[in-house]
């Protein structure tokens, strides 16, 4: 069955494509942040906050909502450009990214912008988190879904595999994690700095539900996320192959863009590609 029509289909194709321009001038105008790892998620935020996920922009503590934790925290752009597009906050505030005493910090705040369900940014925490959630929903017979989005340099980080070890043991299958797989991280190729394949196999191996598709199709993407909620007993992973700097042909598969702003030039550049004028 197809769960994407059309019409839905080119309207989030076209989303995706004004989030990455919005990811491109909120690093420009703060002269600072993650761009790389932000461009490579926008389709996986785009299809939980535009098809899958159950939340209200307008009531943003709604009980019965979903919640979605960004655990890669560095990849905040991305995440407040959704947001924008989604209601909860202007899409002028997004230029204020980073400002000093703005809402919008360099690493999302719960305290400080609506929609944000857990402040983030020391990696590894995200799925530990999400367990906590997902484990309080069940006992209080609740259907909330939980959504968490790591990051492939996360892997190093032993929580995560304790936090796997858990999900498994009390059967969360209210919790899906997305593997952004750009397989880049902070100082190099993941494979070089730390060797995390052959990864389906390790999460097979911890109990999880695991799919493996193509991060940047929107069908795919919605399509697993529809499995893994049929999945009964096991919590689910999703490892989605993307591109660091999807969307921007000199950052893309580019280490640099990691955590650099892109200068004016670039910026111009950037947005003449994605089809936007620079205002």
């Amino acid at each position: 069955m197809d769960l994407v029509s059309t019409d839905e289909l080119n309207e989030m194709m076209e989303r995706a494509r004004r989030i990455r321009q919005h990811i491109i001038k909120m690093t420009n105008a703060a002269g600072s942040g993650h761009p790389g790892g932000s461009l490579s998620a926008v389709e996986i935020l785009t299809c939980i906050y535009f098809k899958i996920m159950k939340h209200d922009p307008k009531n943003p503590d709604w009980p019965e909502r979903d919640r979605f934790i960004l655990s890669k925290g560095h990849a905040a752009p991305a995440l407040y450009a959704v947001l924008a597009e989604a209601g909860y906050l202007p899409i002028e505030e997004l230029m204020t990214l980073r400002k000093l005493g703005c809402r919008l910090q360099g690493h999302p705040s719960m305290k400080a912008t609506p929609g944000v369900e857990m402040s983030t940014g020391s990696l590894g925490h995200g799925l530990a988190v999400a367990n906590g959630m997902a484990l309080a929903a069940k006992l209080d017979r609740r259907l909330n879904r939980i959504y968490v989005l790591c990051g492939d340099g996360e892997m190093d980080v032993g929580e995560i595999w304790e936090s796997a070890m858990l999900a498994s043991h009390f059967k969360l299958d209210n919790v899906t994690m997305y593997l952004d797989r750009n397989m880049l991280q902070l100082d190099g190729p993941t494979e070089k700095i730390m060797s995390i394949e052959p990864l389906a196999d390790k999460w097979k191996s911890f109990g999880w539900h695991v799919q493996e598709i193509d991060g940047h199709n929107i069908r795919e993407i919605i399509n697993a996320t529809e499995h893994a909620k049929e999945t009964r007993g096991k919590p689910s992973v999703v490892i989605c192959h993307t591109m660091k700097g999807k969307g921007v042909s000199f950052m893309e598969g580019v280490l640099n863009f990691h955590g650099k702003a892109p200068n004016d030039e670039e910026c111009a550049k950037a947005l003449e590609e994605l089809g936007a004028c620079r205002r």
